[in-house]
């Protein structure tokens, strides 16, 4: 977002992390962006032995240097006036638009999957649901900054208690789904994605949709842009972080 608005050293910055995230795929399962490691029935791969030593010194890598992402982009006066009023969007505006994750959540709409609906491990950790409600590109960033903490939390909760066990079970070569409607939800990065289908009990379903988040999030920026500048735009599509094949799909 701040490279968006001509700040690219956070974006250098932010790559240092990365990195040692990325390491710590790499040395997991062989790959640095494609990972594809998650699968049906589990992992492609049980954990590698450094794997929770690694997530832990990352978390305290994180902690340290969390502070100079606020410290160049949150409190950066030049950063808060191209984004503090820009793109409003309303509660009311950001449910009648669909829109989900942080863009929704900057706008008071308390909408978190893991909160609402919750899955997997979400009903047995502890975290907050970050929302702000001024709706502006700001809160939408002070969201993604607060998730960010809240993520590393969950992650500290989860390293010391992954289950002894197989790291991938057994699923049959064909699915085959009962006759009638399924919807299932989760909460990504960008908000609420979700798969609906319609099965007439055979092993081929009669319809598929997949839910985007940023499908949603994007059709909310002719009404957030109208009035503003040019300059404000970029600022607005920043916050709304789109992904525009995600979008295509």
């Amino acid at each position: 977002m701040a490279m968006d608005l001509g700040a690219f050293t956070p974006f250098f910055h932010a790559f240092r992390e990365r990195e040692s995230i990325t390491d710590i795929m790499e040395e997991t399962c062989g790959a640095r962006l494609t990972m594809n490691y998650m699968v049906p029935g589990g992992v492609m791969a049980d954990i590698h032995p450094n794997f929770q030593n690694r997530v832990k010194n990352f978390i305290a890598l994180y902690k340290s240097k969390v502070g100079e992402y606020n410290e160049m982009v949150t409190g950066n006066v030049i950063f808060q006036n191209r984004m503090r009023g820009v793109g409003v969007l309303t509660k009311e505006e950001a449910i009648s638009y669909g829109c989900t994750g942080p863009v929704g959540r900057g706008s008071g709409f308390s909408c978190d999957v893991r909160k609402r609906y919750p899955y997997d491990a979400y009903s047995k950790i502890e975290f907050d649901e970050v929302l702000q409600t001024d709706g502006d590109a700001l809160s939408r960033y002070m969201v993604r900054i607060g998730e960010m903490n809240q993520s590393i939390r969950i992650v500290e909760q989860l390293i010391e208690n992954i289950p002894e066990g197989d790291f991938q079970a057994k699923t049959k070569a064909v699915l085959k789904l009962p006759k009638g409607e399924f919807y299932q939800r989760v909460e990504t990065a960008r908000g609420e994605f979700g798969v609906y289908i319609v099965s007439e009990g055979a092993t081929t379903p009669y319809r598929i949709k997949f839910r985007s988040p940023g499908y949603s999030n994007l059709s909310a920026l002719d009404h957030m842009a109208r009035g503003e500048k040019i300059g404000d735009l970029i600022a607005t599509m920043g916050s709304l972080d789109l992904v525009i094949p995600d979008i295509d799909r």
